[in-house]
């Protein structure tokens, strides 16, 4: 794995971008040291991608999703595979592709969409040895992954854009907006899910003033949403998660919009920790608490939000936060990655498709018909 940094100069001539496809390796920005620097990996080998997602040097749902479509294609580029016949050779192509993928699906537990990429790649690899893709040669069934995961990010772009518009038609020029986490254009394709309305206002002259928790212990909100958003000139104010509730209170925030890894098919919505305190607090303070999420994100075969696995981290994140011990030597730590905010919390959920509002349980599933 290689790394190349990025001068300021440069940073002013090209967007700042969670992934890009070289045409011979996957580019990362490693977010794990932003904002002092901005380093980029070239990602070669399918085990580097899955560090890479566990270690957090990419996060966000989407943005995990295509790193994995990606880390498929990168695992079995360079395979030959084996058997005494066309049909047995692409049926070990098949099965590498699903080898690949589920050492890649043990990466991280709670974002559905690492899962939903990894299936699609899955089912398209699925049939191999059927007499329908005989024309096809080892390569250009490589190939076809490779397409597949480039596809997934395109669409996403795409979905994410589609997401804002719908999303801005709930705020008004000047409100305050307060976000949790990031869920910008590092976590996804291109300009985020929560954060896609605040790129569009800024397009179409508005101001808003966003209000970014620094979402402890990680601190993606301060490093990462504070920063893409000073980067692209949009107002943004850094608070500690605990200053969430004085700021509602003072009549500075007029909506609240978080992303998502998992929504349940009854509407609870998994997220990072703290956002079901800011959910709270925002129903306390008569405030609309909305969801930004892509239809890859809901996951109907969830039931409710008690099913959904919650990524326990390690206690370093917090003892030892940045590499300073903040804690006593041997103290018991409890280091959840997320939590479920019930859907009773949540004012709308706002995909692709438009706009959703309760009852979930009915709506979600018309959002798949």
């Amino acid at each position: 794995m290689n790394t190349t940094s990025q001068s300021a100069a440069d940073r002013e001539k090209r967007e700042l971008a969670s992934l890009r496809w070289t045409g011979d390796y996957l580019e990362m920005l490693d977010q794990r040291l932003l904002p002092e620097q901005i380093i980029f990996l070239a990602l070669q080998e399918a085990e580097e991608v899955w560090e890479a997602i566990f270690s957090m040097k990419v996060r966000g749902a989407p943005a995990i999703g295509i790193a994995a479509a990606y880390g498929v294609y990168l695992g079995i580029r360079h395979y030959e595979p084996v058997g005494s016949s066309e049909r047995e050779r692409r049926l070990d192509l098949e099965r590498k592709v699903n080898e690949v993928a589920d050492r890649l699906a043990t990466s991280r537990p709670t974002a559905v969409n690492l899962f939903w990429a990894l299936d699609r790649i899955r089912r398209l690899a699925s049939g191999w040895g059927t007499a329908d893709v005989l024309d096809s040669s080892i390569d250009d069934l490589k190939k076809a992954v490779l397409r597949e995961a480039v596809r997934i990010q395109e669409e996403d772009e795409t979905t994410c854009r589609l997401i804002g518009e719908h999303a801005l038609s709930l705020f008004q020029d000047g409100m305050g907006v307060l976000t949790h986490c990031n869920a910008g254009g590092l976590a996804t394709a291109r300009y985020g899910t929560a954060l896609a309305p605040f790129y569009l206002a800024k397009a179409q002259g508005w101001k808003l003033k966003v209000f970014a928790d620094e979402t402890r212990p990680v601190l993606q909100g301060a490093r990462l949403t504070a920063f893409e958003l000073q980067q692209a000139g949009i107002d943004v104010t850094l608070i500690c998660d605990n200053m969430a509730g004085m700021v509602m209170a003072k009549g500075w925030i007029q909506a609240v919009i978080v992303g998502t890894d998992r929504i349940a098919a009854n509407g609870d919505v998994a997220n990072k920790i703290g956002t079901y305190s800011v959910a709270v607090l925002a129903k306390a303070h008569g405030i609309p608490f909305y969801v930004a999420s892509p239809l890859s994100t809901i996951d109907m075969n969830t039931p409710t939000g008690e099913q959904i696995p919650i990524e326990e981290r390690h206690e370093s994140e917090i003892t030892e936060g940045f590499g300073k011990r903040t804690a006593p030597q041997g103290v018991k730590v409890f280091n959840p990655a997320f939590d479920v905010t019930p859907n009773e919390y949540v004012t709308a959920i706002i995909t692709e498709k438009g706009i959703v509002r309760p009852s979930y349980k009915e709506n979600l599933p018309k959002l798949f018909q």
